[in-house]
């Protein structure tokens, strides 16, 4: 490694809780698409897009171009949650191409930035909005670290350095949790109907439809729909988690669409923006949302660099079916390369997972071999990272406008690399 890109200025000043950079180690300098180019001019394949940040890859220059003239004529950044033309011109976007095709009356909450910020407002209100306190979250479920959203968080590392009790919760299985011919919701509707279960009826229920972080569990069509029937029929609200899985990541706007329910509350996030700009918000039915004036805010609720991309990505991509034909070939072309891969190697027990491009390559049968596949991978130029409870998923993001020819290429890198590793 150059001087350019040493290491030595992170290594002693930021953190120890960094962690990206440890699986990663060099110093990123540019960007375009679905290549990083690190300060040595080196490139890099990314199969990662910022965690699910960057679903129309890094510096879309569609976004950039609206970006630079917003800039330009002195449009507003900061503005806490007045009412910019910013916001009024993504709000308009949104109900035009998200809310309007799909039958959703939702109305919109704009919290901080982070997908933190959104659950711990979607667990808020729920809670005031039905004067009860429980909520029911899953195994395995990732919904933020702040303290409300770590509680519904299931991996133990990250709940045992919050250092205090982390309480409100009751978790249950997810789908497939017990095994595929177990529906895990039998536990629910039981304990529900049962005064003798200890369980204190929800406020909500939260739930991925796709578990992201926990290793790209994919909740069925009918558990879904089955959940939704549950919590409907009890009074209980319905928080989908779509922070990860949603704009466009499993094919369709949300992934719960596959299922087609509605959500009292979701949370959005992550790729919301377009551009990688922070944003997050909630989406309400308008019953739940029992807000007084100013009872949740958040000084960097208003992005307005933000509401610009993430109008623009609206109005370019889901004005019509184009990004999403083009999610479906490719998730195709994906999950047939990982299907081989996993056929090709009997005894690893590989098993590929997953939706459109969120997609996972479970390794139960050595729960090292992922992270070394991905290490080994970041040396041949391909940044892939791992998930599941013990990192034992090699996990694809790559981005939706990803072309085919870099995919194919990414996926005979991810090859080479499980090759090199057993070889070694």
């Amino acid at each position: 490694m150059s001087d350019a890109a040493t290491l030595d200025v992170f290594d002693r000043r930021e953190s120890e809780v960094r962690g990206y950079i440890r699986a990663f180690p060099t110093v990123f300098d540019r960007a375009s698409g679905s290549t990083l180019i690190d300060a040595d001019g080196r490139e890099y394949l990314d199969f990662f897009a910022g965690a699910g940040v960057l679903n129309y890859g890094h510096n879309n220059p569609v976004f950039t171009r609206a970006l630079i003239e917003y800039l330009e004529r002195d449009g507003i950044i900061h503005g806490l949650d007045m009412a910019t033309s910013a916001k009024r011109s993504f709000i308009e976007a949104f109900e035009r191409y998200v809310l309007e095709p799909r039958g959703l009356d939702h109305k919109l909450q704009f919290t901080g930035p982070t997908g933190a910020n959104a659950v711990e407002a979607a667990l808020k209100v729920a809670r005031q909005a039905t004067g009860r306190s429980n909520v029911v979250a899953f195994t395995n479920g990732f919904h933020g670290l702040s303290l409300g959203a770590l509680a519904a968080t299931g991996n133990s590392t990250y709940r045992e350095a919050a250092g205090i009790t982390l309480d409100g919760i009751t978790r249950l299985p997810f789908d497939g949790y017990l095994g595929i011919d177990v529906d895990t919701l039998d536990l629910l509707e039981k304990m529900l109907d049962d005064p003798g279960s200890g369980l204190d009826l929800p406020a909500a229920v939260i739930v991925e439809a796709v578990q992201g972080e926990g290793g790209i569990n994919v909740a069925s069509v009918p558990w879904l729909q089955r959940l939704r029937s549950l919590t409907e029929s009890r009074g209980i609200l319905l928080i989908l988690d779509e922070i990860q899985a949603g704009v466009g990541r499993t094919g369709a706007f949300f992934a719960f669409e596959a299922a087609g329910i509605v959500p009292d509350i979701v949370t959005v996030s992550k790729s919301i923006s377009g551009s990688g700009l922070p944003m997050s918000l909630v989406l309400l039915r308008p019953e739940v949302d029992v807000w007084k004036p100013g009872a949740h805010t958040g000084t960097f609720r208003g992005n307005n660099l933000a509401f610009v991309s993430a109008r623009v990505a609206l109005e370019t991509y889901w004005a019509d079916s184009a990004l999403t034909d083009g999610v479906a070939a490719k998730s195709a072309l994906l999950r047939a390369e990982l299907d081989r891969i996993a056929a090709e190697h009997p005894e690893l027990g590989l098993a590929p997972r997953g939706r459109g491009l969120m997609y996972g390559l479970a390794c139960d049968g050595d729960r090292t071999l992922a992270a070394r596949i991905s290490a080994e991978a970041f040396t041949r130029g391909l940044i892939i990272e791992t998930s599941g409870a013990f990192d034992e998923v090699l996990k694809f993001l790559p981005a939706l406008t990803i072309t085919d020819d870099e995919l194919r290429r990414g996926l005979a890198i991810v090859r080479e690399s499980l090759d090199a590793v057993l070889a070694g």
